[in-house]
């Protein structure tokens, strides 16, 4: 640490994490004490004050998402709090700096380290909860939607799971960029709640066929692109739904990876499937993300133009139940952890 850290006084030398006990329920989510991480050369030490909580940690907690190499084995993939400490190089923040981060893992704690890079500033008029909401979902969708899926002003665009973080994230910010939403939801209220941030229309999936649903919304031009987490049988049907020159973004497989697809539309219609994973990628990938965000989503941010849609938060010690909420599939936009 340099020499700045050292002068702030004394951290403490242990600090409490949500660890996972064993691969299984939420339960298995558990208060433990850990050694204070030690921030390394171009990182950060972040008091965390709110964690948000993902998918992703759900699948680490069941055993079937491991922690990448290096990173920490804590849950947890954003987090927003105070600077606490500097590692050798750091140059662009100071000890006491009210920052948000994306990390690759530990957000479920007292403490974490992460990259400057990686780190950007709490947007003006945040409250701590509402940043930790941000980073996961805001750097997911801008890669997969704006930098693979190159979505443009005037274009369609379809979102599966319409009323997640993911999706309420991807519904405002494709609607301040001038593209058209179709989006797709479980019930009458969540469509509402989509329809409410911008979408230009909302499907019940359990009600009606989407593929229909979109042809009918875009005049039969179809979707330009579209953000999948679902998977499995949506693979074709999105084929179907897709525009000439469309673009597929896959970001999960919600109802399985493997599936029989039929590959002659993606030759007729000339389109593009591509998929990305967040978590293993490199920390300059994600520092390039992390400056585009801040140049052209952080100021609507500031501006209240745009703002994560938060489900509830959770008391720190109670994660479980943060869990349990995410597992039964009522939330509609953010689930955040009061770490204090």
């Amino acid at each position: 640490m340099s020499e700045t850290t050292r002068e702030e006084g004394a951290l403490p030398s242990t600090m409490t994490a949500i660890a996972i006990t064993e691969p299984g329920g939420p339960l298995v989510l558990k208060p433990q004490a850990r050694d204070l991480p030690v921030p390394d050369q171009g990182e950060i030490l972040i008091r965390v004050r709110a964690a948000g909580v993902n998918r992703p940690d759900v699948m680490q907690r069941k055993g079937l998402y491991p922690a990448p190499p290096g990173a920490s084995g804590l849950p947890g993939l954003e987090v927003a709090g105070e600077v606490a400490a500097l590692g050798e190089g750091v140059h662009r923040w100071r000890v006491g700096d009210s920052v948000t981060a994306l990390t690759p893992g530990g957000g479920y704690a007292q403490y974490c380290r992460v990259h400057e890079t990686n780190a950007l500033p709490v947007p003006h008029g945040f409250t701590l909860t509402e940043a930790a909401a941000l980073p996961e979902t805001f750097f997911t969708v801008w890669h997969n939607v704006f930098q693979r899926g190159g979505l443009k002003k005037g274009e369609w665009l379809l979102v599966h799971g319409g009323s997640s973080g993911i999706g309420t994230a991807a519904i405002q910010l494709a609607a301040a960029f001038g593209a058209n939403v179709v989006v797709t939801a479980g019930s009458a209220e969540k469509c509402r709640a989509c329809l409410d941030l911008g979408a230009t229309r909302a499907v019940n999936y359990r009600e009606e066929d989407f593929v229909a649903a979109v042809k009918e919304a875009t005049g039969g031009h179809g979707a330009d692109v579209i953000l999948d987490m679902v998977g499995g049988s949506y693979v074709t049907r999105n084929y179907k739904a897709a525009a000439e020159d469309g673009r597929i973004v896959q970001i999960a497989f919600q109802e399985g990876a493997k599936t029989e697809a039929d590959f002659t539309l993606l030759m007729v219609k000339r389109l593009t499937h591509t998929g990305s994973t967040l978590r293993p990628r490199p920390v300059s990938f994600k520092a390039q993300v992390a400056a585009e965000l801040e140049e052209k989503v952080w100021p609507l941010l500031a501006e209240r133009r745009i703002a994560p849609v938060m489900d509830m938060i959770f008391p720190f010690a109670e994660a479980w139940r943060a869990h349990e909420r995410m597992e039964e599939g009522n939330h509609v936009g953010k689930i955040v952890l009061d770490v204090g």
